[in-house]
């Protein structure tokens, strides 16, 4: 037995998975009914315990192929685990994987009363433990902070092209997840992947075409460093950013980016194409919004969110650069957006 325990003080009882610890995070829900192993290990769930809005997890196993990165969240809560996988690339069960590593998580809790919970009163503070404390001080307490730094990669690499070299990037590493790397290599790309922390003079330095802003956690207000090296980068180079890279770059423009109360996790986000005819589903993990309005005066809003209505794209014509709250062409979500990363290199031509 173990407990799920909200900074408003209520708490959930269920059964205990996974790692035996205990553990606080931000409380957030995915509303994918597929693709929970890109989810357990995207980055930038970094600092949270995550709830899965579909009842079942583990039902094909891990295939660890489809790892997005290293896992960085602090728990997990679903309604049920498949203890018995069936798939033909299975490796071994989820909770192994959990266990592995060091991922505390919790089953048979009413995760539908969770999430409304979540969407009434907003993002809190949550803790798995064997005993409900008497006190919640150090529940709400809690914050996520520096997670950029703990998942962003200390050294540099580089990818090769997929067959022929097209061009040469520079991808700033916020805590990127696997298939953004994988995506632009296959499109032809050489893909130099540096830490967040990476100046601006270096990365000029060694000119490339073109840089990529990576997705990744936490509260892009607090990274003011990184938003300083964009504001050299940003109009010396053509720059496409995705997620976190696309928050930051509208910082870096002047614009300002603010908590939503729940954010938008799954991959099944409703996208519509302003001034357009389509609506897209898209592969989402974000609880900050760009405030389009602050960027009226350089930018242009090309993307909104079906459901709210709030900013998923920017388009800065005058400075070549174009930036996502999504990542189009993702593993485990749709692939009706892989065109627009024909904009990124239409701005190279």
């Amino acid at each position: 037995m173990a407990y799920l325990v909200l900074s408003n003080g209520m708490a959930f009882e269920g059964t205990r998975v996974g790692a035996v610890s205990d553990s606080i995070g931000e409380l957030v829900f995915s509303t994918g009914m597929v693709g929970y192993l890109e989810t357990l290990t995207d980055p930038a769930y970094a600092g949270q315990i995550l709830v899965g809005t579909f009842p079942l997890s583990g039902n094909y196993g891990v295939i660890e192929e489809d790892f997005e990165g290293k896992p960085a969240l602090h728990g997990f809560v679903v309604r049920s685990i498949c203890d018995t996988p069936s798939n033909f690339r299975a490796q071994y069960p989820l909770e192994k994987f959990l266990s592995d590593n060091g991922i505390p998580a919790i089953c048979d809790v009413d995760t539908r009363e969770l999430v409304r919970i979540l969407r009434e009163e907003g993002t809190m503070n949550a803790m798995i433990c064997d005993e409900i404390p008497a006190s919640l001080d150090a529940l709400n307490a809690y914050e996520i902070k520096n997670v950029v730094a703990k998942v962003s990669a200390a050294d540099t690499t580089v990818y090769r092209a997929q067959g022929e070299t097209k061009h040469r990037v520079t991808l700033i590493n916020y805590g990127t997840k696997k298939s953004l790397i994988t995506t632009l290599c296959a499109r032809g790309c050489e893909v130099t992947v540096v830490p967040h922390d990476t100046s601006a003079e270096t990365i000029l330095a060694s000119a490339p075409d073109a840089v990529v802003l990576s997705c990744g956690p936490g509260d892009p207000n607090e990274l003011s460093a990184e938003v300083a090296e964009l504001k050299k980068l940003i109009g010396a180079l053509p720059v496409f950013g995705v997620g976190l890279g696309h928050q930051l770059a509208a910082l870096a423009m002047g614009g300002s980016v603010v908590k939503l109360l729940y954010g938008h996790r799954g991959g099944n986000q409703p996208v519509r194409e302003i001034g357009g005819t389509r609506t897209y589903i898209t592969s989402q993990n974000h609880g900050y919004v760009v405030d389009a309005e602050s960027l009226s005066h350089i930018g242009i809003e090309c993307f909104a969110n079906a459901n709210d209505g709030t900013n998923e794209g920017m388009e800065y014509p005058a400075q070549k650069c174009f930036t996502l709250q999504f990542t189009p062409d993702t593993l485990g979500g749709a692939h009706s957006t892989a065109h627009l990363y024909d904009r990124f290199f239409d701005m190279l031509a």
